[in-house]
């Protein structure tokens, strides 16, 4: 199948409140609805994503669900619309469907989150952490620490969290993959709050590789360029939403259809030497 023409810049300027709406971006971003072909890669996996509402997570939730995975969907309450219409693509494919709304960084919610999954499905045999907060700055002197705290408890805390709670229930052979950023390796200023809780998330990857090894359980990250996800008008500045993505030798941002196979691979079976991975999906830029 050829690769759709997708959008270039420029964009029309836009921005939405945070977390933003799926329905609200001009284009509408590709979250596979209409191309993912499934190969039963995760067949019968029980999988958790966080953020599966929309962007990469939406698109990870769906390329699972067609592989032949179970998917557990969490989202902040506010974005229950995005989160049902993924669910009935998963359901579309024949396979169960959780939605979770859930506050990820509060420990509380987080733990009867994990309960709820487990409950329903019997185990974890996937754990996306997805979900994340990001707002742009203009100076240092905007950045608060409230600001900050608040990126890394969302960002960083809760991922450990959700770690910690997921691994009691997962077999051998369970897999842990983590969304960093291309922002770990080359920092936006800008968003320099995001920038380094991604950061800590790719040095958390690896480390937990190793402490994770000897339950066979992998741990890998995928770190994304610039995809175009509702992120993007709700934590960007709008002058600078006009030329998201121009940047990368491809000259345009990716949409998240592109990067679920880069879930599915870290998710599957067959990837089971591949553990402390950080792949980089950009565009063609280059990340050293």
């Amino acid at each position: 199948m050829a690769v759709p023409e997708y959008p270039r810049p420029p964009f029309k300027p836009q921005q939405q409140p945070f977390p933003g709406k799926t329905e609200k971006m001009d284009p509408r971003p590709d979250h596979g609805e209409r191309s993912y072909v499934g190969h039963g890669l995760l067949k019968d996996k029980k999988t958790l994503i966080t953020g599966g509402d929309s962007g990469i997570g939406a698109a990870v939730a769906i390329a699972f669900a067609r592989e032949g995975a179970d998917v557990a969907i969490v989202h902040l309450p506010t974005e229950k619309d995005d989160a049902q219409r993924i669910a009935e693509q998963i359901r579309e494919a024949g396979m169960q469907a959780l939605t979770i709304a859930c506050d990820i960084s509060d420990p509380q919610q987080a733990q009867e989150m994990v309960e709820q999954v487990v409950a329903d499905f019997g185990r974890i045999d996937v754990l996306v952490n997805n979900a994340a907060y990001q707002r742009y700055f203009h100076s240092l002197e905007e950045i608060t620490l409230e600001e900050w705290n608040k990126t890394f408890a969302t960002n960083v805390h809760a991922p450990f969290n959700l770690v910690r709670l997921a691994t009691p229930h997962m077999p051998e052979g369970g897999s842990i993959i983590n969304t960093a950023s291309v922002q770990s390796k080359k920092p936006t200023p800008n968003i320099l709050p995001y920038a380094a809780t991604k950061g800590a998330i790719a040095n958390m990857t690896l480390g937990l590789a190793g402490l994770l090894a000897e339950k066979k359980i992998r741990v890998n990250a995928v770190l994304p360029g610039p995809i175009w996800t509702p992120f993007i008008p709700a934590g960007m500045d709008e002058e600078e939403v006009k030329t998201f993505g121009e940047d990368v030798p491809y000259k345009r941002p990716g949409q998240p259809a592109e990067l679920a196979s880069a879930y599915v691979m870290l998710a599957a079976d067959s990837a089971s030497y591949t553990s402390g991975a950080l792949l980089t999906i950009s565009g063609g830029a280059a990340m050293l």
